[in-house]
């Protein structure tokens, strides 16, 4: 059974989370990027289905996947009624790619994010409420990740971290080279909760320093977390991009992503054999992506941050 303070709780959260979508459904740019970016999690999941659908429409014998090869004749070919998007180099089919490069994409920008915002939340948490020597130590690390640029950081990562090139490789390097203008934003934000009265009578009370963290910290800087997050995975996209693009991302023979896509595409001279859908395809692929999470971000802004709604 369910008790009556429970209750109570699962209500308010549902009458909050009504009046959140309430809000969010009303932005025109947060519902543009959500539906967007719902687009491209269908596209994910369902590739496989989407492709068994397209051979049913198209007549193709068969529903190519990413690492379908369709011979020594169609490699680099162009645009066809049975390859609409053409082959690339190695004679997998580019539309096919470009569909199953949803998955691992998205996987990286979610999972590098979620590396990343832990780093910077527990730096951030760590320096801004006990402050004093941690506060020094962490922040003057802060400042040598923010002031070197995140491509030249990305680099130093990508060749000093053992191993060949892999997604969790990839991961890694975003999520150790994004955290830190996050722990700024929480170490901001959590000077100006500690100092609130509420705090004050949790310490009168005998509450401990990990206490308070977990209970009224945390929940109170959660919200900016969760909005930069979104942000944040649009970077991660990208960044995923430009280190495949320049030869550090996932190998194209093992997985399928849009930038090690582009990457072949380079590779291949496709603009100068005529091939321009392999490079914009793709290419169309990430911007929309990165736009969609960046819509989302600034409508859940607005959300969280109300100085910011429209009267």
């Amino acid at each position: 059974m369910i008790s009556e303070p429970t209750k109570e709780k699962l209500l308010l959260l549902k009458k909050k989370t009504l009046e959140t979508w309430k809000v969010f459904r009303h932005n025109r740019m947060g519902m543009l990027g959500l539906t967007i970016l719902m687009a491209f999690v269908a596209m994910a999941v369902f590739a496989p289905q989407m492709m068994l659908i397209l051979k049913a429409i198209a007549g193709w014998e068969s529903a190519y996947g990413p690492f379908d090869v369709v011979g020594p004749e169609g490699m680099a070919a162009a645009p066809s009624s049975d390859h609409w998007l053409g082959t690339d180099r190695r004679g997998f089919d580019i539309l096919a790619r470009t569909i199953y490069g949803a998955r691992v994409s998205l996987e990286i920008g979610l999972v590098a994010t979620v590396v990343s915002m832990g780093l910077g939340s527990f730096v951030g948490l760590m320096s801004g409420f006990w402050g004093g020597w941690r506060d020094e130590i962490l922040m003057r690390v802060t400042d040598v990740f923010l002031v070197i640029p995140w491509l030249v950081l990305m680099i130093v990562f990508a060749t000093l971290l053992p191993g060949g090139p892999s997604v969790e490789k990839v991961i890694l390097v975003i999520g150790i080279t994004g955290w830190s203008s996050t722990a700024r934003i929480v170490r901001a934000q959590v000077l100006s909760l500690k100092q609130r009265a509420f705090i004050e009578r949790a310490r009168s009370i005998g509450a401990g320093d990990y206490y308070i963290v977990r209970k009224h910290v945390f929940p109170n800087v959660f919200p900016l977390v969760f909005a930069n997050s979104i942000l944040t995975i649009a970077l991660s996209i990208l960044s995923e991009s430009t280190l495949s693009f320049i030869g550090l991302g996932p190998s194209p023979k093992a997985v399928v992503t849009w930038g090690n896509m582009l990457e072949d595409a380079f590779l291949a001279e496709a603009m100068f054999n005529g091939l321009y859908l392999w490079i914009i395809v793709p290419g169309m692929c990430i911007v929309l992506i990165v736009l969609a999470f960046t819509f989302l971000g600034y409508a859940l802004d607005e959300i969280f941050n109300p100085k910011l709604r429209k009267r």
